[in-house]
């Protein structure tokens, strides 16, 4: 997955316009973009709309739930498992072990629902509160079901009383980089895909640009859009070129025709097993993105 797309669950129009979208994910929002007074009817028009749709194989198709502190959880589950979701996305997840709670509840409502155990994959929004910057290392290990991670700056300006996110240059200033990176790294020790977090301007394309190059380069796979217009900038920048591709297999191919040593030169440069581990995880998304050498 490269772009997830979130749609509010509670308009049926936006619905139509999100899966309609070349988005590799759709995520179907019962939490913030829905109103608390609206909550039970975002869950109605919701699962009506996936179930009227559950052959599609595309998009893959992910909800965004209220969190574990609102007693929400559990209707918001009981309403949108029947119409089988690929995913779940947890916000304000303060831990591995919230992961774990999600998990056991997502159990029973496959169980009743005569689902297949375990087929429910889970992303949790790790870094929306305080505490939450404090327990990356915990997602490691904590369920076979989560898919990965991601971060938001909203929440936490809320949680921090900060008045902004970013400085006048638009950079994110020093807390939320912090926020970015601990997402990296926690997602990178649980062995899941590192998801970027969204670019809230939906008519600045070339600054959603520029954001996506800085986060496939530092190790995102994968980035979150608030509107269907950036969904092709987001899917350019995280699809490896055929020249990355092309390279990544001749780095491979070098390594297998040697014998998988420790090190192996190509056209006069020396290329170690962090290399070849690079050249392994570029083509691994390259085949899931549908390109080849």
């Amino acid at each position: 997955m490269r772009s997830l797309l979130f749609v509010p669950g509670d308009s049926e129009k936006k619905l139509e316009k999100g899966f309609a979208s070349e988005a590799d994910v759709v995520i179907v929002d019962l939490e913030d973009s829905v109103a608390p007074s609206n909550k039970e009817s975002a869950r109605r028009i919701a699962a009506e709309f996936l179930a009227a749709r559950s052959k599609m194989q595309k998009p893959a198709v992910y909800v965004r739930v209220n969190d574990l502190t609102t007693g929400l959880t559990d209707a918001d589950l009981a309403a949108l498992v029947p119409a089988r979701p690929a995913g779940i996305m947890l916000p304000k997840s303060t831990s591995g072990a919230d992961v774990e709670r999600l998990s056991v509840k997502l159990r029973v409502q496959e169980a009743e629902q005569e689902l297949p155990d375990g087929g429910i994959s889970v992303i949790a929004i790790a870094t929306e509160t305080a505490a939450s910057l404090f327990t990356g290392a915990t997602y490691a290990g904590a369920s076979q079901r989560l898919a990965g991670l991601t971060w938001g700056a909203e929440d936490l300006s809320a949680a921090i009383g900060a008045r902004a996110a970013r400085d006048a240059d638009g950079r994110y200033t020093d807390v939320f980089r912090l926020a970015r990176a601990v997402t990296l790294l926690a997602a990178s020790a649980a062995e899941v895909a590192a998801i970027d977090s969204v670019y809230p301007d939906f008519r600045d394309l070339a600054g959603l640009e520029a954001e996506c190059i800085e986060a496939e380069r530092d190790g995102f796979t994968a980035k979150m859009a608030i509107h269907p217009a950036q969904v092709s900038v987001i899917n350019a920048a995280f699809t490896p070129t055929p020249e990355a591709v092309e390279h990544s297999a001749a780095v491979v191919a070098a390594f297998e025709a040697a014998g998988n040593p420790g090190v192996v030169g190509i056209g006069g440069k020396m290329y170690d097993r962090p290399h070849l581990r690079l050249a392994e995880r570029l083509l691994a998304r390259a085949r899931a993105a549908g390109v080849t050498g």
